[in-house]
């Protein structure tokens, strides 16, 4: 191999590192992610529920890691940090296995929508929402039952579980509103960074989802597993805890993901984005 030809592979060489660490423009981040909003659109209803039902089956590691973390910390002004880390479990095995969690699919999927906003693709964005919403609460509830009559939760941490749902669904309609928009714009955070992230996804979750628990916010999903908990053992009524808990966060999160996070972002590339044809 001649000089000439070592000194082209090392320039190609060199290339490759420089484009691979040059970070994403908006306008890729932005395409990657209405690329993937397009593809869950086309999904068959079938794949969303049973995606929809094994993410709300594994989000209840949030809550049971953090309770197992609360029941064994010791009683120290630290330990709070520390046990919310545990909430970050579940969102991990969820988004890296690439399952149908709501709060997710509420940003990639309304991409789309502001782009061609016609009848069609609200339709099937509508459709989309509402099977991996109701899919998600029935995972919660199904893991909900298993943990409560299922004997497999010591004595402290059932009460550290216990705890947990109760302040998690405590919380004034207002208040659990206002506190679900920060968690919805965190999690579009997730969505809108994981494209550039390349090898740290794990840590990015990890650290804006500790940050929802840290700062105490509401998640609709998660916070769900917590209500699901407490009404399969006749401790919440369905009326507190639909209208007082899950359609406050819901809407919070929705606000916060879509309306704040979302259309902010499309405003920045607004102007790099090709028009539907």
């Amino acid at each position: 191999m001649s000089k000439t030809d070592n000194e082209l592979i090392k320039q190609e060489k060199e290339k490759e590192a420089v484009e691979e660490a040059a970070a994403l423009s908006p306008r890729l981040i932005f395409e990657s992610i209405r690329r993937n909003g397009e593809e869950e659109l086309e999904r068959p209803m079938t794949a969303l529920w049973f995606s929809g039902i094994a993410a709300g089956l594994l989000i209840s590691f949030s809550v049971l890691t953090e309770a197992l973390l609360r029941a064994h910390l010791p009683d120290a002004d630290w330990a709070y940090i520390v046990e919310n880390f545990g909430y970050s479990l579940g969102f991990v095995l969820v988004i890296m296995a690439r399952l149908q969690l709501f709060t997710e699919n509420t940003i990639t999927t309304v991409v789309p929508v502001m782009i061609d906003p016609c009848t069609r693709t609200i339709g099937r964005t509508a459709r989309l929402w509402s099977a991996v919403l109701v899919a998600n609460i029935i995972g919660a509830f199904i893991v909900a039952a298993f943990f409560a009559y299922g004997g497999v939760l010591s004595d402290d941490v059932t009460a550290a579980f216990t705890e947990l749902s109760e302040h998690a669904t405590s919380f004034p309609p207002l208040e659990g509103f206002m506190r679900g928009i920060p968690a919805g714009v965190l999690i579009a955070a997730i969505v809108w960074m994981l494209p550039s992230s390349k090898r740290n996804e794990i840590g990015l979750i990890v650290l804006f989802t500790w940050l929802i628990a840290l700062g105490d916010f509401t998640h609709v999903i998660a916070g769900s597993v917590e209500m699901a908990y407490l009404m399969v053992q006749g401790q919440l009524s369905a009326a507190p805890a639909v209208t007082g808990f899950f359609l406050p966060v819901l809407l919070g999160n929705v606000v916060g993901g879509t309306m704040i996070f979302t259309v902010l972002t499309y405003a920045q590339v607004m102007p790099e984005v090709d028009e539907p044809r």
